[in-house]
């Protein structure tokens, strides 16, 4: 079932069921009743990436208090995305975006991770959790990924379960195209690993290229941005072997 993108949609960390009323929270009366100048009776769509989506009533038992009643499930709750998206730190402006996209293209898990080149800085986990579920409020999407703390490359191969690929894009490549060695790939679990905006480094190369879980896949002949790159990656990924098929 497609989204509803004509109303309003809110996400909660309410359990959501029929009829069962919940208190809207006093950032979210502030959004509801002074941003959105919502009156007794107005609809919405609420959603906990728990329970699915459902269309609710708003209604004010004072003026300052909202109660919030779920009125009828509009969609169910998918299976939550498989995809684990491993990236490097941005600056935070292009952090924002990189996690908003990744979001809207499928990711499950988001994990920062520190290479040697990397630029950006991880301060606050919340932030970037906060702006996923803002991407999952504008885009419909139900199952909200997680965002987990950053680890070192290094440290994140040496404990990785090979029984999920990581694809990892390599600028240097001797070729373009990332079709062909997305073919071979046979693992249905997988994982996207994006670099810093200065790239990896020869001593990360060649750690990710020893090892018989990862892949490596060019994207073509031009200089990508990080946040580029990622969005590019991700599409051709899902569009080949993910859930996009």
């Amino acid at each position: 079932m497609r989204a509803n993108y004509r109303m309003q949609r809110l996400f909660v960390t309410a359990d959501l069921a029929l009829a069962q009323a919940f208190e809207a929270t006093a950032e979210q009366f502030n959004y509801l009743a002074n941003v959105l100048r919502f009156e007794e009776g107005a609809e919405l769509l609420v959603f906990n990436g728990r329970h699915g989506e459902w269309k609710a009533r708003v209604h004010f038992p004072t003026r300052k208090k909202i109660m919030i009643t779920p009125a009828e499930e509009t969609r169910p709750q998918p299976d939550d995305c498989d995809l684990h998206f491993l990236f490097a730190p941005l600056k935070v402006g292009r952090m924002d975006y990189l996690v908003q996209k990744a979001v809207e293209m499928g990711a499950g898990i988001l994990q920062p991770v520190m290479t040697q080149h990397v630029q950006g800085k991880i301060g606050n986990i919340d932030r970037l959790q906060a702006n996923a579920v803002e991407a999952a409020e504008q885009c419909g999407v139900l199952a909200i990924p997680k965002v987990v703390e950053p680890v070192k490359l290094r440290d994140l191969l040496e404990r990785w379960s090979s029984d999920r690929r990581i694809i990892y894009c390599d600028e240097d490549s001797a070729t373009q195209n990332p079709l062909p060695a997305l073919s071979r790939i046979e693992e249905k679990s997988l994982a996207l690993l994006v670099g810093p905006e200065g790239g990896f480094s020869d001593e990360e190369r060649q750690l990710l290229r020893s090892l018989p879980f990862v892949t490596a896949i060019p994207l073509g002949s031009r200089i990508l941005r990080a946040d580029t790159a990622a969005v590019a990656a991700m599409a051709v990924v899902q569009a080949a072997i993910g859930d996009w098929r």
